[in-house]
């Protein structure tokens, strides 16, 4: 770690901080629709003035927790499709996707939850995603499409298999699974988590797919 990411935050970068940390627990406990400027500046410990002065909005707070506050999927993705066709392979790749996937929907569905509550809220998003560019829900299924479409130009996945179809089952299957984690909180009954283990569960769902990838001919 480099001096600059080790030293403290101080000034404005402090404040920014504790907003963010103070809207992360917010919109986990009561929801993005519940959580009001006046109790994310009170629990930041600043003014509302001062939130104004780092974020234009609620909806910016709530674009950033999401960057910012929970595990991240876009990083993953990010650089997929320049990584074909290097030594780690297929496997090695989309297992990292799966794991950074149930994380990132585990940590940010409760989050987001209370914006399918609300249609106005929901528009609101929306536009707010389409000022920042180049952001939203539908890039990992995009990004994961892309790179499986690069490793088919280089025949280590079947040219048969539409890339996109592919990357929505992969992506899907991470979505259920952190739905399932959430639903049961640590209880769920036997069989209900098959694989049970978080990185079993990569590997499996992995192997799944690729099977169904493999070029003719492959093992």
């Amino acid at each position: 770690m480099s001096p600059e990411a080790a030293a403290p935050l101080s000034g404005g970068a402090l404040t920014r901080s504790r907003i963010l940390d103070a809207a992360a627990a917010l919109m986990t406990s009561v929801g993005l629709a519940h959580t009001t400027t006046k109790q994310l500046a009170k629990e930041a410990g600043c003014s509302e003035a001062a939130l104004y002065k780092h974020f234009r909005s609620k909806e910016e707070i709530f674009v950033q927790v999401l960057h910012e506050r929970v595990p991240q999927l876009a990083d993953a993705l990010a650089e997929l499709p320049d990584r074909a066709g290097d030594e780690r392979g297929p496997a090695g790749h989309l297992t990292e996707v799966v794991l950074a996937a149930v994380r990132f929907y585990r940590r940010s569905f409760p989050i987001a939850a209370s914006l399918f509550a609300s249609p106005e809220l929901l528009a609101t998003h929306r536009r707010k995603l389409d000022e920042l560019g180049s952001v939203g829900p539908h890039n990992a299924s995009r990004q994961l499409a892309a790179y499986l479409a690069a490793e088919q130009e280089l025949g280590r996945v079947s040219a048969a298999v539409d890339p996109h179809a592919a990357a929505n089952l992969l992506i899907g299957a991470c979505f259920h699974r952190a739905f399932l984690d959430l639903f049961f909180d640590g209880e769920a009954p036997a069989g209900a988590l098959r694989p049970e283990d978080e990185a079993e569960f990569a590997a499996a769902t992995v192997r799944a797919l690729l099977g169904g990838l493999a070029p003719s001919g492959d093992a």
